[in-house]
């Protein structure tokens, strides 16, 4: 099985992202992955190792932000014995234990300042220092980082360093947020609901029109693990039944949690200059979002290719 095949969906916003990830894959440069809870960076991550030379090596994964500070630097770099209290004997570190592997940081933005520094040098020379240790060694581990936060922003309030940064974000790729692909989600939920049949034993249901028409301009701020948690709650509560919008949960009969659909701008008698109005818009969204296409996208109600293209018409590259 071709290892992107994981990926549910079809969006022209996804299948730009994976033919490049596919590039990427073949090589050993370091892939930053950015996007918001719940976007699927670990599942890209996976299906960019299992698309790689190194897909029958190791696959290992850390959250930055599930460890406090005095435990990270030794998860990550391993610790040698009595180097600290409850340190009995020699202990190897994620990165040594992925040698010839891949390993994923999840939430880098949460990685302490103190490991940035010692991450940097690992990535630029492959050399490691465990905690108490005065003799490096080397391991040939490829990282694949993730972030759901605005990295630049982070630098910017010294909480990032900016040298790590840039060697980190060799090749970016932003995943899109679920109501960016909404016309994914019918795809994704016949894929969550045959998994809970199976696991279950029980008869999938099905969505209504309606309500199906709900969940695609539903805004989804918990993404594809929120459209899967739903689909898990529901195939248990409505096995073999047909769901109608009154039995979705309270939330999707909140406006506000939807995307509007119109628009309530009166063109004016005098009329406009349409060129001029849009490249106006656009620079508004991307003020607004700090500069994050996806996002600006997003106020805009468009796909993000769409608007890296009328950025392009409208002069906004150099």
């Amino acid at each position: 099985m071709n290892s992107f095949e994981t990926i549910i969906g079809h969006s022209p916003a996804l299948e730009t992202l994976i033919r490049s990830a596919k590039i990427v894959a073949a090589t050993d440069v370091t892939v930053l992955l950015k996007g918001d809870t719940g976007t699927g960076k670990e599942v890209f991550a996976h299906a960019i190792k299992n698309a790689s030379p190194r897909a029958e090596k190791e696959f290992l994964t850390l959250n930055c932000a599930a460890l406090p500070e005095s435990l990270i630097e030794s998860e990550l770099f391993g610790h040698k014995k009595g180097s600290f209290t409850g340190a009995v004997q020699n202990t190897q570190g994620l990165l040594q234990a992925a040698d010839g592997g891949t390993l994923f940081l999840d939430e880098i933005n949460s990685l302490p300042l103190s490991i940035q520094a010692k991450l940097l040098r690992f990535l630029d020379s492959g050399e490691c220092l465990a905690v108490g240790d005065v003799k490096p060694y080397k391991v040939d581990v490829r990282v694949i980082a993730a972030t759901n936060m605005d990295l630049r922003s982070l630098i910017s309030e010294g909480a990032f360093r900016s040298d790590l940064y840039f060697r980190l974000n060799v090749v970016p790729f932003e995943l899109p947020s679920l109501h960016d692909r909404s016309e994914d989600i019918e795809l994704l939920v016949a894929y969550f609901f045959k998994i809970f049949e199976k696991n279950y034993g029980i008869k999938a249901p099905k969505f209504s029109k309606t309500s199906l028409k709900m969940l695609k301009h539903y805004k989804w701020s918990g993404n594809i693990r929120e459209l899967r948690n739903l689909c898990e709650r529901l195939s248990i509560l409505f096995s073999n039944q047909t769901i109608e919008p009154e039995q979705l949960p309270v939330e999707f009969q909140n406006k506000e949690n939807h995307i509007e659909e119109t628009s309530n701008f009166v063109l004016p008698s005098v009329g406009l200059k349409l060129d001029s109005l849009e490249a106006n818009l656009i620079t508004q969204a991307l003020d607004r979002t700090q500069g994050n296409r996806s996002k600006s996208a997003r106020l805009l109600g468009i796909t993000r290719d769409t608007l890296l293209y009328r950025m392009q018409k409208h002069g906004f590259f150099s």
